[in-house]
This record gives structure tokens, C-alpha cells and sequence, in this order.
């Protein structure tokens, strides 16, 4: 495994045989070692730098009904809201003063938030904030959208795939979505020049070894800026309640082996990580990623955009939330950094 790992470190494309062969019999000793390469090719790029995201949830309005999702539209539990243009624009005032410079407009797909819904929204943050980054993650749109959303002010999109396989994210989604289609958003917003992320859930029902091979060999493939992963977190109202959640212990293997594959990859700690365990974050840091996305979202709507059971930071005022972070980050000895965070190139 520790020669597997050293190619890897050394840029060379593993097979998907070879790739199961890791994720498959990972070890302790294994994990550590790939931990310690992974946190060399990350200081490569980005040194002991962690990039902050401000992250607004818009709305937990969804017409897609995904089998692992809190918001899906057949959850009749779920509580509605949506964020107007002046809420928004109150979360962007509190984010730079808290000094964030990148903003992430993050809801299901709502028909409400239509082009011109959005396109005033961004033209309206990128001439208060000309020095931030906008980043979108709004679901699957048409290439025109993506576009009218770039020419007025969208810097970023993230789009997680979710799984590779196309029978699995059959087993995953409703027979109205579709794994060619997400897969084309994604290369659409690659073409009009979006800096792109993509990303996957780890421990996801029916989701074996085999499946993250492919994520990884996609995930090279497609060479996005941004991959964001986290463990599978259950939510009681979906019809997936009874599976089992995701590990940290896998999810953290596959952080480190995202960071080779991409070394100069934005790859963030996610609120899921820090769900399934109170150190996921930092855990996560360690294990090869370089950015936290702490909620800039309205108290008052937090608990309400539940994606998963138990959601950390729901009730945390964002002055909080920050500070928590930045000593969490110290801690282990990497700093978070006041700027866009951009992707840098080789």
C-alpha cells in the first residue's frame, strides 16, 4: 500500500484495480502515512493556509426528490423559507466585516430563484464586494444560466456528482435526474470558466470500494478547482433513515488520497465531518484540506436547511462561529487567512 501511496505522491495515474486495492485495505499505519504525504503536497501549494467561506443557505426549497435528503421535495416535515435579496445582502455585511471574502450562495433547486431572481442578487454583491469571490451551488441549470450568472459576477460553482457509477447514483436519485446530465453541467460550467468543485458523499447506501475508485479516477479527470466530500449522514425523513452513516475513518482516507490526486486542490473540512465527530474538522485539515465553510445564514433559518440529522453550528451567531474556528485551526497549527483564497495553479 505505502508504494501505491508513494505513486500517487509522485502525480502517477493509478488504475481503478490498484485504486480499490488502497481504499480497500487501508490500514492505521497506512492512513498515517498517506496523512503525512498528503499534508506535504498541500504546503506545497497553500503552505499552513486555511481559506474561510462564507456560506449562505438561500432556501431548502427543492423540486428534486434525492432518497438522502433532508430538503427533498416529499419531505412534508421539513420547515420552508427562503432568503430575500436584503437578507442576503445582511449576511454579505456581516461576513466582511468578520472578514470573509468569499461569499457561497448554497440552496436546493427552487424555482423562485430564477435568472433574474439571481442575476440582481449577484450583480448587487459584486459591486459592494469587488474585492470577494462569489461562489454558486444551486443544483443543475442550463448552460445559459451558468453563463447570464458568470457574466454578471459569479466567480465559482460547486456541484457535487455524487457518485460516478451510473447505477449507483440510480439507486441514490429519482429517475428524473440523471448522471449524464449532472455530469455535463459540470464540463458546461468548466467551459464558460468557472472555477469548478465537485464532490461526493463517502459511506452513501449500496456504495462500495469500487464506486470511490471511480469518484477519484472522475474527479482526475474532470481536474476541478474544488472537491468537496464528507461522510453519508442519515436524515429521519428520507426514505435512506435506517442506513448507516458514513465513517470518519474512511472519509478522512479519501481527503488524503484527493489531496495527491489534486495537490493543488481547494478541498474543504466539512460541517459534516465536524457532525460525525467534535475534532472532523481539524481532523479533516490534517488529513490534506485547506478549507472550513463556516454558516453566515440567519439563526433564525439554520436548523431549517437540514440536508442530515444533528447539523453542527445551527444556533451560533457567525462572530461565534468564527472565532471557534480560528481557534480550532491554531490548535493544530495551521491559521486561517483574510483573502478570496484562490486556486493556485501548478
Amino acid at each position: 500500500m505505502i508504494e501505491l501511496i508513494d505513486r500517487l505522491s509522485d502525480n502517477e495515474i493509478l488504475t481503478k484495480e490498484e485504486l480499490i486495492r488502497l481504499i480497500d485495505n487501508r490500514s492505521a499505519e497506512t492512513a498515517e502515512y498517506l496523512f503525512e504525504r498528503a499534508r506535504r503536497a498541500r504546503h506545497k501549494f497553500y503552505d499552513n493556509k486555511v481559506y474561510i467561506r462564507g456560506l449562505i443557505e438561500l432556501t431548502n426549497y427543492c423540486k428534486n426528490d434525492c432518497f438522502y435528503c433532508g430538503i427533498r421535495k416529499s419531505n412534508t416535515a421539513a420547515d420552508r423559507y427562503r432568503l430575500d435579496k436584503e437578507q442576503i445582502l445582511e449576511c454579505c455585511r456581516t461576513g466582511y466585516s468578520l472578514g470573509f471574502r468569499t461569499f457561497v450562495l448554497q440552496g436546493g433547486e427552487d424555482g423562485y430563484y430564477n435568472d433574474t431572481v439571481l442575476i440582481d442578487i449577484i450583480s448587487s454583491i459584486r459591486a459592494l464586494y469587488p474585492d470577494c469571490a462569489i461562489t454558486l451551488s444551486l443544483g443543475e441549470r442550463s448552460y445559459d444560466s451558468y453563463l447570464a450568472y458568470f457574466r454578471a459576477g459569479a466567480d465559482r460553482y460547486l456541484l457535487r456528482h455524487e457518485t460516478a457509477n451510473p447505477e449507483h447514483y440510480k439507486r441514490l436519485h429519482p429517475p428524473s435526474l440523471s448522471l449524464k446530465n449532472r455530469k455535463r453541467c459540470l464540463y458546461n460550467l468548466k467551459e464558460i470558466g468557472y472555477q469548478v468543485g465537485t464532490g461526493f458523499m463517502v459511506g452513501s447506501p449500496y456504495q462500495t470500494g469500487e464506486h470511490l475508485a471511480e469518484d477519484l479516477l472522475f474527479i482526475r479527470e474532470l481536474q476541478p478547482q474544488m472537491v468537496g466530500i464528507g461522510p453519508y449522514i442519515p436524515h429521519k425523513d428520507t426514505p435512506f433513515a435506517h442506513h448507516k452513516a458514513g465513517t470518519l475513518e474512511l472519509t478522512l482516507f479519501m481527503v488524503g488520497l484527493l489531496r495527491l490526486i489534486l495537490p493543488n486542490a481547494l478541498i474543504p473540512a466539512t460541517t459534516a465531518l465536524g457532525t460525525i465527530d467534535p475534532k472532523g474538522r481539524e481532523l479533516g485539515i490534517l488529513a490534506g484540506a485547506n478549507v472550513v465553510m463556516p454558516n453566515l445564514s440567519p439563526v433564525s433559518v439554520r436548523n431549517k436547511y437540514s440536508l442530515y440529522d444533528n447539523k453542527i453550528c445551527t444556533g451560533d451567531e457567525a462572530a461565534e462561529c468564527r472565532v471557534c474556528l480560528e481557534k480550532r485551526i491554531n490548535s493544530i497549527g495551521y491559521r486561517i487567512v483574510v483573502d478570496r483564497g484562490d486556486f493556485i495553479e501548478k
